[in-house]
């Protein structure tokens, strides 16, 4: 009997599209149901995740697996005979489970906290976060201005210049070979051009080889599926400036 698997996702959301690429790396077929969960939460949706009611789901034969870094290390154990994307060697795994966690408390929360047009996103689909420190959100709601502005743009590019320094040399995280850690950070790039255009600042200046690994990633099919055009994004996140009267 074939696998069943389905996967419950948004679009915008990095954390399904982590999923959307180690299925894809994997090789396995599953079913994509959009779910529109800023108005109308599917039954399945509440049914398979009734604690946090959020995407993205993985349901694999009928069993719900939640939380987007699960799901991933899931796939990876499920799926075993290719691609694996943690190392076998127990030091260099707790390097890429240590960076993997890093990116989850660092990157997603200040992500989540920097723009106000960004913060309206992640506030009205908060069904597509996870579930660490979402008083984050409004930590630093209103720091768009000023150095309160300065200040935010400044921790955010310092964090990405620290996982510019762990990738060095490299092609991927985990050297010659695209795994874990990439997988859980590749996402971002789609909303980079967004991130800058709102919160007027720019990566590349300071982290090059962070951005020529996201061009690097996304010429990997599994990654080019899976991520949607930045210029969506940004329609995306002006639709909701529109919608909620936020110049």
């Amino acid at each position: 009997m074939a696998d069943e698997v389905i996967l419950l996702n948004f679009w915008p959301s990095m954390f399904g599209m982590r999923t959307m690429i180690a299925l894809e790396e994997k090789g396995v077929k599953y079913e994509y149901r959009e779910e529109d969960v800023i108005n109308n939460k599917s039954p399945l949706l509440l049914e398979m995740n009734p604690i946090h009611k959020k995407i993205p789901v993985l349901i694999h034969n009928g069993k719900p697996v939640c939380e987007s870094i699960i799901q991933i290390q899931y796939i990876d154990v499920v799926w075993s005979d290719k691609n694996p994307f943690l190392p076998t060697d127990p030091y260099q795994r707790a390097q890429a489970l240590f960076w993997a966690d890093f990116i989850e408390k660092k990157v997603t929360t200040n992500f989540r906290s920097n723009s106000r047009v960004l913060l309206v996103f992640h506030v009205c689909v908060y069904s597509l976060c996870h579930n660490d420190q979402l008083f984050v959100c409004g930590r630093k709601t209103w720091a768009t201005k000023g150095e309160e502005l300065e200040a935010a743009t400044k921790e955010y590019i310092e964090i990405l210049k620290t996982l510019q320094a762990e990738l060095g040399d490299k092609p991927y995280f985990g050297g010659d070979k695209f795994g874990f850690v990439d997988i859980v950070l590749i996402g971002y790039y789609s909303w980079f051009p967004a991130y800058q255009k709102f919160g007027n600042f720019s990566i590349e200046p300071e982290c090059s080889k962070l951005m020529a690994w996201g061009k690097r990633c996304m010429q990997r099919e599994s990654v080019a599926k899976a991520l949607p055009d930045s210029e969506k994004v940004v329609g995306y996140v002006l639709q909701l400036k529109k919608l909620y009267g936020i110049e």
